[in-house]
C-alpha cells in the first residue's frame, strides 16, 4: 500500500481498457475514488462496476481529450460527482506505426492532437482546478520508452512522447510554487490491445509474421517478460501518493530493462 490515497479523487483518461484500466483499478485498491474518462461507454461501465466492487466510488464521463473544453468538463464532472479532485492521470493516447516518408498531414495532426494536446489540456485544466480549490495536487502523464529513444517506424509517436517529457518538466517548474507536482511514467512493451495493433502494422510494413515484432521486443527485455498494466499501475500509484511528494518533473522508465537512463 502507498501513503495518502484513501478517499482522494483521481481522474484517469483512457480508462476503459489496457493501462488506463489497470491504473484505475490500482488507485481504487488504494482507496481512491475514480473518475473514468474515455470514448467507450460500454467498457467504462464495466470498469466502473469493477471499481465499485472494491468499495469505492466511480463515475464515468465520455470525452475526447484532444478537445480542450471536453477535458475541462471532465474535471468539473469528477469534482461534482465524487466530491473533490486531487490527482490527474493523463493516460489517453494512440500509437502510429508508419515510415517517416509516408506520414500524411492528417495522420500527423491526429496523433499530435491526442498525445500532446490531450496531455496539455489535462495539465492546464487540472492545475486550474487545483488552484481554484486552493490545495496541492498531482498531475501524472503517460510517456513511453519512445519518449527517451526514438524508434524506427514509430517516429511521430516517439516525437509526441518526447514532447510529453518536455511538457512534464516545464509544468513541474511552473506549478511547483502552488504545491502541484507533475511527473510522467514511461512504459515499455505492455501486453495490451495497443501492442496487438502495433504488431499488426509492423507486419504490414515490414513483412514480418504476426507476433514476430512483439516477440522480438519482449526478447530484448532484461527481466525476461512482457510488461503488464499492473506493472505500470504500481509506479503510477506511487506517483499519485504522498510517498512521491518530493518528486517533480520526472518521467520515470518502467520497462523491465530496455532503455537505460
Amino acid at each position: 500500500m502507498v501513503k495518502g490515497l484513501q478517499n482522494k479523487v483521481a481522474l484517469v483518461t483512457g480508462a476503459a481498457q489496457g493501462i488506463g484500466r489497470g491504473i484505475a483499478l490500482r488507485l481504487a485498491q488504494e482507496g481512491a475514488h475514480i473518475a473514468l474518462v474515455d470514448m467507450k461507454q460500454d467498457r467504462l461501465n464495466d470498469v466502473q462496476q469493477e471499481i465499485q466492487a472494491l468499495g469505492v466510488n466511480a463515475s464515468t464521463f465520455i470525452a475526447d481529450v484532444s478537445d480542450r473544453e471536453q477535458v475541462y468538463a471532465a474535471i468539473n464532472h469528477a469534482e461534482q460527482a465524487l466530491g473533490g479532485f486531487d490527482v490527474m492521470i493523463n493516460n489517453a493516447g494512440i500509437a502510429q506505426v508508419q515510415a517517416i516518408a509516408d506520414i500524411t498531414p492528417d495522420e500527423f495532426q491526429k496523433i499530435v492532437d491526442i498525445n500532446i494536446g490531450g496531455v496539455l489540456w489535462g495539465i492546464q485544466a487540472a492545475a486550474a482546478k487545483f488552484k481554484q480549490r486552493e490545495h496541492k495536487g498531482k498531475i501524472i502523464n503517460a510517456c513511453s520508452i519512445a519518449g527517451h529513444d526514438g524508434f524506427a517506424l514509430l517516429g511521430i509517436y516517439s516525437a509526441t512522447k518526447f514532447a510529453v517529457r518536455a511538457l512534464t518538466q516545464a509544468a513541474a517548474k511552473e506549478y511547483a510554487s502552488h504545491g502541484i507536482t507533475v511527473n510522467g511514467y514511461c512504459p515499455g512493451i505492455v501486453g495490451t490491445d495497443m501492442w496487438v495493433e502495433i504488431d499488426k502494422r509492423f507486419a504490414e510494413i515490414t513483412g514480418a509474421a504476426i507476433g514476430e515484432t512483439y516477440k522480438k521486443y519482449v526478447e530484448g527485455i532484461a527481466l525476461g517478460r512482457a510488461q503488464t498494466p499492473d506493472d505500470v499501475a504500481a509506479l503510477v500509484a506511487f506517483l499519485a501518493s504522498e510517498d512521491s511528494d518530493y518528486i517533480t518533473g520526472q518521467s520515470i522508465l518502467t520497462d523491465g530493462g530496455i532503455v537505460y537512463r
